[in-house]
Parts: structure tokens; sequence; C-alpha cells
């Protein structure tokens, strides 16, 4: 959510980030409303101001025994009460108007973030780790595992549908071993604490984090009209909502691991073979909540994080600074991590690392309290640490043998029970 009054002080920079994300100028009709806004609160105050004096000279008239005058004042009470409740009505339509404008735009590009309209203009930053030379014919990661006789797409269609698999045997550990390792490294070494937040959540929440109303389709909503998390983003930054934080807690860094949510409603032909795009993942999440003037060093330290789990998984990947035109709604600046996959001959996006600003904390009124006793919005930022089933999938093309069998990374066999091969 932006601030309306950082859009009245500079409606040029504000039209000239919303063109940097693709969108027309709307400063013009966002500050008509909020005129219309700020004159009906003032009439409406005004009004109340002389309701107050009327009632005071009521009662002096009554003092002194003039029911006349009384009367006469009462009159004008009566009526000043009719308009003040169409004034209210007024400035409540207005302001509504104004909000609904206003929650459905994304955040501003920060000004290091490169222009451009889609990935095609994202920028390398750097890079670690060479493509193996295999020596045969990559498999992917859905011939391995059933290969293996432990991914089955088939069975998970006959109980849920499409975009869900059945995993067994190693595979179900390994992706229990890849969590439970993520989670201890992102606790154990990076001073992030693990959290177990709820999966259901209320509307206020997702609105919160930005994902709704305008990410609605992307959901999955329940019966009683609380959403599956599509990431435990939502969760976690929400734990900060309409609080006042003291500057001592901050920053405050929080992971979880959990199961996520998503319809991939605009996902249609894409990524339909394999464990890509699922309805339902598992994730690690990084989230941080942090003064304004920590945020651009938070980012790269959340950043660096998520790519020290690719490092010791021996992953190679690249660290890409997303585009204005590319990033998410909720985001100022991103980092994505993109993974090599030798069936692909490309690199594949296994993390987002976003700093948010204050916008999510405006949307969840989530303050803190600076030493000269100012309340100011929190600034947000969240990152995968990482997406756990893109990981396996990296894990078992990058680290597969020409006899079908997928050796598991050292860094990864401690919580794999000492098992060095899956085969």
């Amino acid at each position: 959510m932006h601030d309306i009054r950082s859009i009245r002080e500079n409606p040029e920079a504000f039209d000239a980030g919303l063109a940097r994300r693709g969108l027309p100028a709307i400063s013009a009709e966002l500050l008509a409303l909020d005129t219309s806004a700020r004159t009906l609160a003032l009439t409406r105050q005004n009004a109340e101001a002389r309701r107050n004096e009327l009632s005071r000279q009521i009662g002096a008239a009554m003092k002194a025994g003039d029911s006349e005058t009384a009367q006469r004042l009462k009159a004008e009470v009566e009526s000043l009460r009719a308009a003040l409740d169409d004034g209210r009505a007024s400035e409540d339509e207005v302001a509504a108007a104004l909000r609904a404008r206003l929650e459905v735009l994304p955040n501003l590009p920060d000004e290091t973030v490169p222009d451009g309209a889609d990935e095609t203009a994202n920028v390398e930053v750097r890079r670690w780790g060479e493509p193996r030379t295999l020596g045969f014919q990559a498999r992917s990661h859905f011939e391995i595992g059933a290969g293996l006789g432990l991914m089955d797409f088939e069975g998970a269609a006959a109980v849920a549908g499409a975009r869900f698999v059945v995993l067994r045997g190693a595979l179900a550990r390994l992706e229990r071993a890849l969590a439970a390792f993520m989670v201890d490294l992102h606790t154990a070494e990076f001073g992030y604490v693990e959290i177990a937040p709820p999966l259901l959540v209320r509307s206020e929440a997702v609105y919160g984090v930005g994902q709704l109303p305008k990410f609605e389709d992307d959901l999955f909503r329940t019966t009683d009209g609380r959403w599956l998390i599509s990431t435990a983003e939502v969760s976690l930054t929400n734990l900060v909502r309409e609080r006042i934080l003291r500057e001592a807690d901050l920053p405050m860094r929080l992971t979880a691991d959990t199961p996520c949510f998503r319809s991939e409603a605009g996902a249609a032909g894409r990524d339909t073979r394999g464990m890509m795009r699922m309805h339902q993942f598992r994730k690690v999440e990084l989230v941080s909540v942090v003064a304004p003037e920590e945020s651009a060093a938070e980012h790269e330290r959340m950043t660096a994080c998520a790519e020290e789990v690719l490092r010791r998984l021996e992953l190679p990947f690249r660290t890409m600074l997303l585009c204005a035109g590319d990033m998410g709604a909720a985001a100022r600046r991103t980092y994505d991590l993109e993974v090599w996959l030798p069936s692909e001959g490309r690199y594949r996006e296994i993390s987002s690392c976003s700093s948010c600003g204050d916008y999510q904390a405006r949307r969840m009124n989530a303050r803190y309290r600076t030493a000269d006793g100012r309340n100011l919005p929190v600034h947000t930022l969240n990152g995968s640490g990482l997406a756990v089933g893109r990981t396996m999938v990296a894990l078992l093309e990058n680290h597969q043998q020409a006899d079908a069998s997928v050796v598991i990374p050292p860094a990864l066999r401690p919580w794999m029970g000492g098992m060095e091969r899956i085969g």
C-alpha cells in the first residue's frame, strides 16, 4: 500500500515509478480523490465543532430559562445531524474509492533496479559452479524418479488430479531431509528463528502481504472463507501485523518449512510434466522485519543465505537482479536464484528474495518505535530458502549417474542417515 502523503509530495516521481512497471500515470486521479476526501473530512469536522458549540449554547439557554432559543438551537442541531450522516457516508465512499485504487497498485521499483518489461532485461549479478559434463544423455528428474520407482504422478492424479506427485521410499526421505537441512542451516548458522505457522489464514493476512485483492485466482479458498497459504511468507510476515515493535527487537528473522498451495491459474501448458509447477509443494521460507535503514543490507544477507544452500548441495546457479517489469507486485527489489537443470540445458528459478520496503507494513499496520518516540512502518523482506521440490529436481538431475543412480551430496548425508546414493 502506498502512502498518499508521499504521492502528494511528488506525484511525478510516483507516476515515473509506475511507468517503469509498464503502468499508466494515475497520480492525478488519486490526488483528486484525496482532495475530495480531505474536503469532506474538513466539512464534517467543522459541522461537528458547530454541533458541539450549539449543544453548549442549548445548555446555557435552558439554564437561563430561554426555551424559545433552546428549541431553535435544537432544530439546528437536528439539521446538522442529518447533514453529518450524509457527509460521513460521502466521506466513507470517497475514502473507500481511494483505498480501492491504492491497494491494487504494485510497489515502486528501487532506483537500483534495471529497466525492462520482462525476464529478458534481468541482469546476471554472479554465477557459482560449473555445470557438470555428464558423459551421457541427461535424464529429466521425472525420468529419474520413475526409473527408480519412487516418483508416481499417475497415482497422485488418481487421488488428486494433475499437478500432484506421490514420492516413495528414498525420495520421500530426500524431501524431508532437504527441508530439515535447510531449516537447520538457517537457524543454526544464519540466526533465523524457526516457526511452525498456520497453513490456513484469514483474508486480512493474505491482503497484508499484497496477494489480495488482485491475485485471488492464484489461491485456494476453503468453504469457511479462509485461504490455504501459497507461501509461508503470508503467515510469517503477518506475525507483526497491528503491532508496534521495539527498535531493539529488530531485525526479526523467521523461517518455516511448510506445504504451500497454488492454483497455478496462469500456468496452462507450462511445466505440465514433473515437479516444477505443482498445486502442492514444500518450501522453506525466510522472512525478515527490519528498520528502514537496514533493509538494503538485509536483502543482500538473505540472498546470501539462500545461495549457501545451493553451494552446500553442489548445485550450479546464477543470481539475477530482476528488472522493473519482472518483479512481483509487492517487491521493490528482487534477486532470483536460478539453478542449472541438465535435462533442459538452462537455468531455472529456484528462489526469489525480495525487499518490499514499507509496502506490506502499511497494509498490515506494522510499525516500530524509534529512539526518539516516533512510530514508523517497518520494512519487510522475504525469500525462498529454498523451494524443496525444485531443489530435489536440481539435485536429482545434477547428481545423476550413468547407472541411473543419484549421488547424495556429502553435506546432506547426515540428514539421509548416512546414505550416499539412491539407486
